[in-house]
């Protein structure tokens, strides 16, 4: 089985699967100890890779080489990618969807805003003419073979959300996502006109959409829930926490040997993991008496 069609298998099993944001690979290392379905966010990679904000400065083989690393350490993870906007052209954005499902990723999120773009959270942002948005969704999901293809909205205006999530959902993309979702109420009114298409929600600590549990978002009929930024926020607040821990010390670095401080062994056991994780396990033999 392809990993398109695994997760869109995972996708039409009852409840609501849960991606989690990571922007490198220890950030992926952490989270594959705790969930089986990863996200590469366009927030947490161009803040990782570029210290810029997410506002459109990714180059596509940069992205497309993060994956190959990726499912190089992670064969039995979920992968579901950011494209952004497909990097503006159509023909760009599909060589990138064939390139990223030569590579291993299991789906992509293609968005319908027009350059200059923002985060989905943000305020500003501008959505292309829907029948051209249509077009290169329509010429992407004709380029996918199994990959899962998530047709994303940034209308922010309420007859036009809508209308084009109604019009995203009569596409043969897999999964609908409208982003920046403001309300519990706006979540139904969604789900209703996207009929029985699978419905993705995005939520992102500080955004405009309501912080729900997975069982929340199951009973309001959300299939998928993407999780941009833990990782990226939390290592914001550690590494800040930490260095002006370090500079009160005056240089003494916390004892690491059994207590909360994470030290070299448990970080090389942690790594270390990336390099059995795909490997068989052997199987044991019976010994044979001669």
């Amino acid at each position: 089985m392809t990993y398109g069609n695994k997760l869109r298998e995972q996708i039409a099993m009852p409840g609501t699967t849960p991606l989690i944001g990571v922007y490198d690979m220890y950030s992926a290392s952490v989270t594959a100890a705790h969930y089986d379905g990863m996200f590469v966010s366009g927030f947490g990679f161009a803040a990782s890779y570029y210290g810029l904000p997410d506002i459109g400065f990714i180059a596509w083989p940069d992205m497309v080489a993060f994956v190959q690393r990726l499912r190089g350490a992670f064969p039995r993870h979920h992968l579901l990618v950011d494209i952004d906007d497909g990097y503006v052209d159509a023909e760009v954005a599909c060589h990138v969807v064939e390139a990223l499902e030569r590579t291993g990723a299991s789906g992509v999120i293609l968005e319908d805003q027009k350059r200059p773009r923002r985060c989905g959270h943000a305020d500003g942002k501008q959505v292309l003419p829907l029948a051209e948005y249509l077009e290169k969704l329509e010429m992407v999901l004709a380029t996918r073979k199994d990959l899962v293809v998530v047709a994303r909205t940034d209308a922010t205006e309420e007859a036009d959300i809508l209308h084009r999530a109604q019009a995203l959902a009569a596409t043969d993309a897999d999964v609908v996502l409208v982003d920046g979702v403001r309300s519990v109420e706006w979540i139904k009114r969604i789900r209703e006109v996207v009929g029985d298409k699978p419905l993705l929600f995005n939520q992102i600590a500080g955004g405009k959409s309501p912080r729900l549990s997975l069982g929340e978002l199951t009973d309001l009929g959300v299939d998928v829930a993407i999780y941009s930024t833990p990782c990226l926020f939390a290592a914001h607040k550690a590494m800040d926490t930490a260095l002006a821990e370090l500079r009160l010390a005056d240089g003494r670095l916390p004892a690491a040997d059994g207590g909360e401080e994470v030290g070299v062994g448990e970080s090389t056991r942690l790594l270390t993991n990336n390099i059995s994780r795909h490997r068989p396990v052997p199987v044991a033999r019976e010994s044979v008496q001669v």
